[in-house]
């Protein structure tokens, strides 16, 4: 039995009959603190499956979430990392770990760590700068280590209220905002190079034979252009990280009532798992969900 299980006695969860590697989420586990207007602090929410075709996962992830209170306190920070790995024999699965260990060791030594100091100063290095090292580290990681791997990778460093986004592949961040959803991420893949360039429409892109080639991914060459991004984080809204297992499968409209519906992020994600493996869960599948509160 895992060490952790050891030490909290969780009975392990149930194989699911669709595949899922999710349980159903018994709502006291939450401490009786469900999403609403009268919650006043971050959540978080994860669920990941191998879906229904896959034989195993290549999907990893990374959720870190931390507040403090009193004198000196630190603003709220958190690090969530999705990457979605490619290449056979099971270089796709080594490929997105080595990446999401890479970037969340650098990312939390160099930015997190540093609030913890006595004078709760952060690394002097901007943070658009430190993400993007972040991940072309992670880069040179995938490339020295695993030979014909590649991987998605969508990391966001939460501090206070500003969140940055590092991005490369078509692993995707979305926004969920007054009753909307948007993507702050750019599907670095064939079709939505071809789409941007006015030779395909979002429709024809969906169902392109080549919809999952990448241009761009971790671990493809040794020179890698990241993207970055700063955005403030949404008042009464969510931030979600996914693999193209659920985006890619599951419509927006229906991912963004299972995000609006549900009372927590756990069930939210578990929700979205399921409803991707519903759709045939042709992909693995993984979802990070974090709520903002109003204020």
């Amino acid at each position: 039995m895992p060490f952790w299980d050891r030490l909290f006695r969780r009975p392990a969860a149930k194989p699911q009959p669709d595949g899922a590697e999710t349980a159903p989420l018994d709502p006291g586990l939450l401490g009786g603190e469900l999403r609403g207007p009268a919650m006043r602090r971050i959540m978080v929410g994860t669920s990941q499956s191998t879906g229904v075709e896959r034989a195993h996962n290549e999907d990893a992830l990374f959720a870190l979430l931390g507040s403090a209170s009193g004198e000196g306190s630190v603003p709220d920070f958190g690090l969530f990392v999705v990457a979605d790995g490619m290449g056979g024999h099971r270089s796709g699965e080594v490929a997105s770990s080595v990446s999401v260990r890479s970037v969340a060791h650098r990312l939390a030594k160099d930015s997190l760590l540093h609030l913890l100091q006595e004078d709760g100063v952060a690394e002097d290095m901007p943070i658009q700068e430190l993400v993007r090292q972040a991940l072309e580290e992670a880069n040179h990681s995938v490339v020295s280590r695993v030979p014909g791997g590649g991987t998605t990778l969508t990391a966001v460093l939460l501090l206070g209220s500003l969140m940055t986004i590092g991005h490369v592949g078509d692993s995707r961040a979305y926004l969920f905002s007054n009753g909307h959803g948007e993507v702050l991420t750019r599907d670095h893949s064939l079709v939505k190079r071809l789409e941007e360039l006015g030779q395909l429409t979002e429709a024809e892109a969906a169902v392109h034979p080549q919809r999952n080639v990448l241009y761009k991914a971790i671990g493809q060459g040794a020179n890698l252009e990241v993207d970055v991004l700063t955005h403030p984080v949404p008042k009464d809204g969510f931030l979600m990280l996914c693999s193209d297992g659920l985006w890619g499968v599951v419509a927006e409209e229906d991912i963004e009532r299972i995000v609006w519906n549900s009372p927590h992020p756990q069930i939210a994600c578990d929700e979205l798992v399921r409803a991707a493996n519903a759709a045939g869960g042709p992909d693995n599948i993984t979802a990070i969900l974090v709520y903002f509160p109003a204020d």
